[in-house]
């Protein structure tokens, strides 16, 4: 008899006789591929993977010179570019991993490169099969990571669409070939089934209908031991994790009736059920080719993300001369010229021209928008009616397009808490139904034995939990597929769950209720000691360093400048400098002790002010009708600004909030809500500043505008691109429908489930009717989940 290897269950040839010491026995392996990565599993202290996993790993090979040569050229830094993201000294990669087949191989992944020190964190998606990694660059190269998952029998690469979408295409191929051999061999049989069943009637001899049955039985043997064999691996694998997964039962009642029915026909006893066991096969493999299309579609807006980008550029050299190039191959610093109606290749700013752009992949909203020299264009946005030349500030994984894929997913990696908790019922529901089942059996076979066996297949296929484990994870993929189709990040798995428990919402004033768009009203001179010029200089030399909105009301004054040194920035606060003789400071009023007056801003010198500033701030034109929105939802409305002049009593009184506190510093904003917190609330904060980044997490939920501060982004744990205040009310509204499409999909399954139960107990229900109905609640609750993506 031959062995088997252990690691990855193939044959082991003869004459080869390599063993690895597993958990105190030597366990054969076949090659010495699998050899070295078992011996790295054990030697790592991770021999638990062969306890858990429940699809057998893939047999491995070694790493030949070219293959080495090319994880190699994925240190070069100007490839690296395409696909690596850094921030300080952190960089993130996502990588495609080869071999991904379940829990326990995420849970190998992660142990074997959190052991490097150089690596902070791994997430694992194992329906996606990625690898998003962040780890300090400078101490390990990635080559050394992609060569540390070879070790362990997985082949990574850098994310790349095309290659995802391929795969899909080989998934999708595999589900056409087992159907198309079910289909045929399912109407073959069938064909002999009807010559037997009318040859009951007239007298067919025995020979001929024995002779049909092995014809049937060598018919419907591909269709089991090839199109139904992956729900066998699949409950086997499942059987040796210790786990009970929803493949048992079908597997159960598919091989089971094989199994029976070729007893029959060898034995020339008893009835033969082969194509109902043809037929079965072939509607559950459509049931399931069905749902993976579905979920195809579910997923498709991101995968088509990256497909926005032109292949090409038109790169323009030192002496302005243009030079068509791939567009991966452009650098930081590059000029590129973009002629009307064409796709923009990287981020950058305009430097020559205008035009209007259509950032609708980003932001769902179509109306043109207009650019203008200095301002930021997207990767993906398509340039409309104009001439542009651009300087490129970002590429590869800095880009915008990709932050925003990068996002989504790192969304859908985390697994929220109902999802979790509904795989648990599923599993013990599998247990129960494994019970009930036999129960059945037993009953039956005291009752009627000729149909005991086929009244327990029926109950076996018809309660399959499918459908229950469905019912949460289209739902979410969907919401976050279409929240982002409309320029709403979801960069946290927990946001859709939080959403319709919200019972407060808290919003920064300047930039989030108003445009964030100041222009100078007027200017109070409080000492003589300069003139409104110099100090309206100053101010705007101070001021460039800043990204509150304020400072873009002081970009005409820039003459006269002075040589500051020493500039710091003190959030809720202001902005300080010095020269030789003085120190200049700009921001809230009553700052260095001094008197608090109602001015929005005012300067110092030697921390005595000297001028107050009055700005003109417009209110958003959405703002009213998104506060009596949520009002009427239920939802308190309060305002936290760190602008201490009169503005944010009067912008309260016009949107008629709950409540308002000016003058807050960042700490106070961050008590503030705590204090709500304690208080039994739930409560979200709106804002876009650098002073909102410590409230973001002391909220439950934060919302940052895409116009406002990279740390407040940073932080927020949804990103309006559109920074448009609407959003909020479409992302309520489509969490608000996720909840409803959950508890639907919840209520389908469970009343499914449920209801048939008893009648397939009660021999009402056939096998292969059982089949459909198992099949039609999976695509029901899919199909429910899709209509979020039509909001």
């Amino acid at each position: 008899m031959s062995k088997h290897c252990f690691h990855c269950l193939e044959s082991v040839p003869s004459g080869f006789t390599a063993s690895v010491v597993i958990d105190g026995s030597a366990q054969p392996m076949c090659c010495i591929g699998c050899e070295t990565v078992a011996e790295t599993i054990v030697a790592q202290g991770m021999t638990d993977y062969y306890k858990f996993r429940t699809v057998t790993a893939g047999k491995v090979e070694q790493l030949v010179p070219a293959q080495l040569e090319l994880i190699k050229s994925y240190d070069n830094e100007d490839i690296q570019d395409e696909f690596i993201a850094t921030n300080a000294d952190v960089s993130e990669v996502l990588l495609t991993v080869e071999g991904i087949t379940c829990a326990a191989c995420a849970w190998l992944i992660e142990k074997q490169l959190l052991n490097m020190p150089a690596v902070k964190r791994v997430d694992v998606n194992t329906s996606t099969n990625r690898a998003m990694i962040q780890w300090h660059k400078a101490l390990l190269p990635l080559s050394d990571i992609i060569k540390s998952l070879h070790e362990i029998g997985y082949k990574a690469y850098p994310f790349q669409a095309d290659l995802e979408a391929s795969q899909k295409q080989l998934v999708a191929k595999a589900y056409i070939r087992r159907l198309g051999v079910a289909g045929l061999m399912t109407m073959q049989v069938m064909m002999f089934a009807f010559a037997m069943y009318f040859g009951m009637f007239s007298g067919m001899e025995d020979n001929f209908e024995q002779y049909f049955r092995w014809i049937s039985l060598i018919l419907a043997s591909p269709v089991i031991l090839y199109s139904a064999m992956p729900f066998l691996t699949n409950a086997i694998n499942g059987l040796k994790a210790k786990q009970l997964n929803m493949d048992l039962p079908v597997s159960l009642a598919i091989f089971g009736a094989y199994a029976a029915s070729s007893y029959a026909t060898v034995m020339a006893v008893g009835e033969v059920y082969f194509e109902s066991i043809c037929m079965f096969t072939f509607l559950l493999l459509l049931g399931k080719y069905l749902e993976f299309r579905a979920r195809l579609k579910a997923s498709e807006f991101t995968a088509n993300l990256q497909k926005l980008l032109p292949l090409t550029a038109r790169k323009l050299d030192a002496d302005g001369q243009e030079r068509i190039i791939a567009a991966k191959k452009l650098q930081l610093d590059d000029r590129v010229l973009i002629k009307a109606g064409e796709t923009i290749p990287a981020d950058g700013i305009i430097c020559a021209g205008s035009t209007t752009v259509d950032e609708s992949m980003m932001t769902g909203e179509h109306l043109p928008v207009n650019k203008y020299i200095d301002h930021q264009v997207f990767a993906g946005t398509v340039n409309h009616d104009g001439v542009i030349e651009i300087h490129i500030n970002k590429i590869g994984q800095n880009t915008l397009l990709n932050q925003i894929i990068k996002l989504q997913h790192n969304a859908l990696a985390t697994r929220p808490k109902l999802v979790e908790i509904t795989d648990k019922v599923a599993q013990w529901f599998v247990a129960c139904l494994l019970i009930f089942a036999s129960i059945t059996a037993i009953g039956w076979y005291q009752v009627d034995p000729e149909h005991a066996f086929w009244i327990t297949i029926a109950v076996l296929v018809a309660t399959c939990p499918c459908a229950l484990s469905l019912a949460i994870p289209t739902a979410l993929t969907c919401a976050v597929a279409t929240l982002t189709r409309k320029g709403i990040l979801i960069k946290q798995s927990h946001v859709l769950e939080t959403l319709p428990q919200l019972t407060r919402v808290a919003f920064d004033k300047t930039g989030t209720l108003t445009q964030g768009r100041f222009t100078l009203d007027a200017v109070d001179l409080l000492s003589g000691s300069l003139s409104k010029k110099q100090i309206l200089a100053l101010a705007a030399q101070l001021e460039s360093y800043s990204e509150h909105p304020i400072a873009t009301a002081f970009t005409e004054f820039t003459s006269g400048q002075r040589h500051l040194t020493n500039i710091k920035i003190h959030p809720g606060l202001g902005i300080t400098g010095e020269d030789d003789t003085h120190h200049y400071a700009i921001g809230k009023s009553g700052w260095f002790n001094s008197k608090k007056g109602n001015a929005q801003a005012t300067f110092y010198i030697d921390q005595q002010p000297v001028a107050n500033f009055y700005f003109v701030d417009e209110v958003k034109s959405n703002a009213a009708q998104l506060i009596t929105s949520l009002q009427q939802q239920g939802l308190s409305c309060h305002m936290l600004t760190g602008d201490a002049s009169t503005a944010g009593q009067q912008i309260a009184k016009k949107l008629k909030l709950d409540s308002y506190k000016v003058g807050c510093l960042p700490e106070d904003k961050q008590s503030e809500v705590q204090r709500w917190s304690s208080q039994g609330e739930i409560v979200a904060m709106v804002g876009d500043g650098v002073n909102d980044s410590p409230v973001f997490n002391s909220a439950h939920l934060s919302i940052a505008m895409e116009t406002g501060a990279d740390i407040s982004k940073n932080t927020a744990d949804v990103v309006l691109l559109n920074s448009d205040l609407a959003a909020i009310e479409h992302l309520l509204t489509v969490s608000k429908k996720t909840r409803r499409i959950i508890k639907q999909n919840l209520a389908l399954s469970l009343l499914y489930n449920g209801s048939i139960l008893p009648l397939a107990a009660l021999g009402l229900v056939a096998p292969w009717m059982a089949v459909i109905g198992m099949s039609a609640s999976s695509i029901i609750v899919i199909s429910n989940s899709l209509r979020l993506l039509k909001l």
